[in-house]
C-alpha cells in the first residue's frame, strides 16, 4: 500500500491534469484528496445503509455528486443530485460485481470490435505477394560492419547463394548487440542460445535446398511486448520485469515459420510510452545524448545501429513513426487489423498495430508479407492479401498534399521530398483535411489503456513505474476512472464521423504526404486505422536524421511501398550510418 504522501501527490497530479485545482473542484488538503487508496474489492459493506454505496470516498451523497460534476463539465440541480446519488449507489454495486471476478487478463479483448472499413467498402482480394526487381547478387563485403548494415534484400541473397551462413550472420549481430548495448540501452534480453540453435537449423535447411523465403536465416529483434515462449516479456515496466509468458505471439510464430532468427528482445518505453524503461533510457545511435523516442525505442535504435537485420515495433499513437523519425529507420505501420496481435501486450484494443522497422522500404515489404494475417486470438484481425510490385509505374498514383503543410512546419528535407515526387511522375493533388477536433478522440485511448491496466491502478503497483509525472501512465490511468461513459461513446461516434470524412479524402487520392507530425495526420490516421510509411529523407544540421511520412488508404500498403521505395532511391540517404 502506498504511503499517504505518495497518494496525495498522485491525486495532485490528477487534479492538475484535469484542471480542477483552478476550477473549484477538489483541492489539496480536502478529505477526499488525503484519503489513501484502498482495495475496494476487500471493503466490508456489512454496515452499509440501504440505498447507499461504500468505497474509498464514503457514502454517495448529493454533495458528492455536486463535487464530481466538475470532472465531466456538467451541472445539475439540487433535486437532481439527490436522485443521482440514489442511482449511483446501484451503479457502483454493478462495478463491484464486475470486479468480483478478479482482474481480467490483458489479452482479453472487449466484445465491441473496431473495424476501420466504412460500410459497403471491402478490401481488395487476390493472392498477394511481393515482387522485387531482379538484380545481381552483390559481392559479400570483407567488413563485418558492412555486412551488419546491409539491407535484408542483400543479406537474403548472400544466404541463399551460400556466400554467408546464418550462423555467422547471427554471431555478427550478437557480438554487436553485446558491444553497443552499453551505449544504446536497447536490449532487455539477449536470446543467444535460441538464436544460434535457430541459425544452425537454418543453415542445414538451406544447404539441403529447403529455402523458406527472403527472411530465411535473417536475425531480427522483437519489441519486448511480444510473447516469446519461456523467455521473459517485460513490457518495459518495473512491475513486469520478471514476467515470463507462455507461448509465442502470432507474429513471432509467423517469423519463425519464415525462418527468421530471433536474437534479442528489444526495449520499449514502459507499457508502450516513450523511451524510458525500467533500467534506463534507450538512445538514438546518431546522437547518444538523445533518447531514441518511442515507444518502439529499442527496435528503431538497434536497427539504425546495425545490431539486427530488422525489428518489429508496435504503434498505438506514434510508436513506430516517432522513433523512426528520431533514429532514421524505415517504419511501416499497417492498416488496423491486417496483422494479428495475439500474444502482444494490449494497450488500446481498438488502436494497437504491429509493423516492421527496417533499413529500407523493400525490407519492410518483405517483413509485412511474412507477418500478414489473422488469428483467432485477435478478433479484430482480418485476412487481406498484401501485394507489392516494385516494377509497377507510378504515373497513375494520386498523392494528396497541401502547400500549407510544408510552409508552416516543413523542413528543407520535406520540401526536397516534394521535388522528388514531382520528378517521379506521380499526380500531385491538393486536398483539404476534415476540420474535426481529433485530439478529443484521445478519450478512447485513455479509457481503453486504463482498462487494460486496471490491476496496476487498483493494486497500487502503478507506483512501481519509473515515470510518475503528470503525463505518465500512472496518472493517466487514474484520471481515466473519472471519464464519463457517455463521453466515451460520444468520442466513438465522433471517431465514426472522422472515418467517413477520411474515406472521402482517400476517395480522391491514393495516399497523402506530409511532415510526420503535421496537420494532425498522426492522430487522425491512428484512430481511423489507416497505414503509414515513415522513411529517412535527409539530415539536420546537427547530423541527426530527418524523415517524411506517407499515409495510405486502408489496406493499400503496396502503394505506400511503391512510392516510398522510389523516393528512397531518389533521395539517396538511407544508407548513411551512425558513428558508434
Amino acid at each position: 500500500m502506498s504511503d499517504p504522501t505518495t497518494v496525495l501527490e498522485s491525486r495532485r497530479q490528477f487534479l492538475l491534469s484535469a484542471g480542477l485545482l483552478a476550477a473549484g473542484g477538489f483541492v489539496e488538503g480536502s478529505p477526499a484528496a488525503e484519503a489513501p487508496k484502498r482495495d475496494v474489492q476487500n471493503d466490508s459493506k456489512a454496515d452499509e445503509p440501504a440505498g447507499t454505496a461504500y468505497a474509498t470516498g464514503g457514502l454517495i451523497t448529493p454533495e458528492t455528486v455536486a463535487a464530481a460534476e466538475s470532472l465531466v463539465g456538467v451541472r445539475f440541480s439540487d433535486s437532481e443530485r439527490v436522485q443521482i446519488a440514489r442511482s449511483a449507489a446501484g451503479q457502483r454495486r454493478l462495478y463491484e460485481q464486475r470486479r468480483s471476478v478478479g482482474f481480467l487478463p490483458n489479452g482479453l479483448s472487449p466484445a465491441t470490435i473496431f473495424n476501420p472499413l466504412p460500410p459497403g467498402m471491402t478490401p481488395s482480394s487476390g493472392k498477394g505477394g511481393v515482387r522485387l526487381a531482379k538484380r545481381a547478387v552483390r559481392p559479400l563485403p570483407d567488413s563485418e560492419e558492412d555486412i551488419a548494415f546491409a539491407p535484408v534484400t542483400d543479406l537474403s541473397a548472400w544466404l541463399r547463394a551460400g556466400k554467408l551462413t546464418s550462423e555467422r550472420l547471427t554471431q555478427i549481430y550478437l557480438d554487436r548487440l553485446k558491444r553497443f548495448d552499453a551505449r544504446l540501452h536497447c536490449v532487455v534480453t539477449l536470446t543467444e542460445e535460441l538464436a544460434l540453435n535457430q541459425a544452425r537449423r537454418v543453415d542445414k535447411e538451406i544447404a539441403a535446398g529447403r529455402y523458406r523465403g527472403p527472411l530465411h536465416g535473417i536475425p531480427w529483434g522483437a519489441k519486448d511486448l511480444l510473447e516469446t515462449d519461456g523467455i521473459r516479456t517485460t513490457w518495459g515496466a518495473m512491475p513486469y520485469r520478471d514476467r515470463v509468458g507462455a507461448g509465442d505471439a502470432f507474429v513471432v510464430r509467423k517469423l519463425e515459420e519464415a525462418g527468421a532468427v530471433l536474437v534479442a528482445k528489444l526495449t520499449l518505453g514502459a507499457l508502450a510510452m516513450g523511451d524510458v524503461w525500467f533500467d534506463d533510457v534507450t538512445r538514438n545511435p546518431f546522437n547518444l545524448e538523445q533518447g531514441s523516442s518511442g515507444s518502439s525505442a529499442g527496435s528503431a535504435s538497434a536497427t539504425a545501429a546495425g545490431l539486427v537485420g530488422f525489428a518489429l515495433g508496435t504503434e498505438t499513437l506514434g510508436s513506430i513513426v516517432s522513433p523512426c523519425m528520431r533514429c532514421g529507420t524505415t517504419g511501416l505501420r499497417p492498416t488496423f487489423g491486417r496483422v494479428a496481435r495475439t500474444g502482444a501486450m494490449a494497450l488500446c484494443w481498438s488502436m494497437d498495430k504491429i509493423g516492421p522497422i527496417c533499413r529500407t522500404v523493400e525490407d519492410t515489404s518483405l517483413v509485412l508479407a511474412a507477418i500478414n494475417g489473422s488469428d483467432p486470438g485477435d478478433p479484430s484481425s482480418v485476412d487481406v492479401p498484401f501485394s507489392y510490385d516494385s516494377s509497377e509505374a507510378l504515373n497513375s498514383i494520386r498523392v494528396g498534399w497541401s502547400p500549407e503543410w510544408f510552409e508552416a512546419g516543413g523542413s528543407d528535407s520535406d520540401r526536397a521530398v516534394m521535388d522528388a515526387l514531382r520528378g517521379l511522375g506521380v499526380k500531385l493533388v491538393e486536398v483539404e483535411l476534415p476540420q474535426e477536433p481529433v485530439h478529443a478522440l484521445r478519450t478512447i485511448l485513455r479509457t481503453e489503456s486504463a482498462a487494460a491496466f486496471e490491476e496496476l491502478t487498483l493494486s497500487n503497483r502503478d507506483d512501481l513505474l519509473v515515470r510518475q509525472n503528470d503525463g505518465a501512465w500512472p496518472n493517466s490511468f487514474r484520471a481515466a476512472w473519472f471519464v464519463s461513459a457517455v463521453e466515451l461513446i460520444q468520442a466513438d461516434r465522433l471517431r465514426r464521423r472522422v472515418m467517413k470524412k477520411m474515406a472521402g479524402v482517400f476517395g480522391k487520392v491514393d495516399l497523402l504526404v506530409s511532415p510526420s507530425f503535421g496537420e494532425n495526420l498522426l492522430t487522425t490516421t491512428n484512430f481511423t486505422g489507416h497505414p503509414s510509411l515513415t522513411l529517412r529523407s535527409g539530415f539536420r544540421e546537427d547530423g541527426t536524421p530527418d524523415g517524411i511520412t506517407l499515409w495510405g488508404g486502408l489496406f493499400e500498403e503496396g502503394k505506400l511501398c511503391r512510392v516510398g521505395g522510389a523516393l528512397e532511391k531518389v533521395l539517396g540517404v538511407w544508407d548513411r550510418r551512425p558513428e558508434l
